[in-house]
């Protein structure tokens, strides 16, 4: 598998990011599965059929400076921030199941490989203990197929739980009262720093890379416009002030 490098090291937004993946699998020729790693200043992204107000406390992320984002897969929404870690894998398989379910074991085999019993879910979630250390979602476009997702490595627990807003269902069906019962951080199952784990993740899962153009920079910027326009994240045309 060929992991993904960018021309220099710029902080980028998320967005930027959902369209490197789709760039990737739109026009990036490149015989080998793809996978990079990203990390992004606090963010909120839900997903492709999700009503915002449903998922997101937007006063609260307006207040303390955390950006939210729509992407195309569906799926949950998910807090991210430079405490955890973002995966993002291309692949040219056109099947849903078949595309997880690899997926999903690479990921499993690779934390087993550091000692770390870790088991995975028909919702595309990985666990340890029981409690979830990473989320993922799909998203198809034909001839590809593009699966990211989190690793929480460790993160901001108070602007975890108070950015997205879960319903009340969805604690109750896991029989929990909070977020933070119900899913680990990495760093409780390993010595690894941060940088370490991704630098171990590059190695485990790669065996070479393929560094991205300026020219690749500015397409994909391109690319980000969507992502950007109020009206794809708010997803209506009365947008709030």
């Amino acid at each position: 598998m060929t992991h993904l490098t960018f021309p220099d090291n710029a902080d980028r937004r998320l967005s930027f990011y959902l369209a490197a993946e789709e760039y990737c699998a739109r026009q990036l020729r490149l015989q080998d599965d793809v996978f990079f790693l990203w990390q992004v200043e606090p963010s909120v992204i839900f997903g492709r059929n999700q009503v915002i107000e449903n998922e997101v406390n937007m006063d609260y992320c307006r207040a303390h400076g955390i950006q939210f984002y729509r992407r195309k897969s569906g799926g949950g929404c998910v807090y991210a921030d430079r405490s955890n870690v973002m995966m993002s894998y291309i692949t040219r398989s056109d099947e849903v199941v078949t595309t997880f379910s690899r997926y999903m074991t690479m990921v499993a085999a690779m934390l087993a490989d550091l000692g770390i019993k870790a088991t995975t879910t028909e919702n595309n979630d990985v666990l340890i203990d029981g409690r979830k250390v990473s989320g993922n979602a799909f998203y198809h476009i034909p001839g590809h197929s593009i699966v990211h997702g989190t690793m929480l490595f460790d993160t901001d627990m108070q602007h975890m739980l108070c950015a997205i807003t879960p319903p009340q269902t969805k604690l109750d069906k896991h029989g929990v009262q909070s977020v933070r019962q119900r899913i680990t951080l990495l760093k409780e199952h390993t010595d690894l720093t941060i940088d370490a784990f991704k630098a171990y993740v590059r190695e485990h899962l790669c065996d070479k890379s393929h560094e991205l153009t300026h020219s690749d920079v500015q397409a994909i910027t391109t690319i980000e416009e969507e992502y950007l326009n109020p009206i794809f994240i708010y997803g209506k045309e009365d947008l709030p002030l």
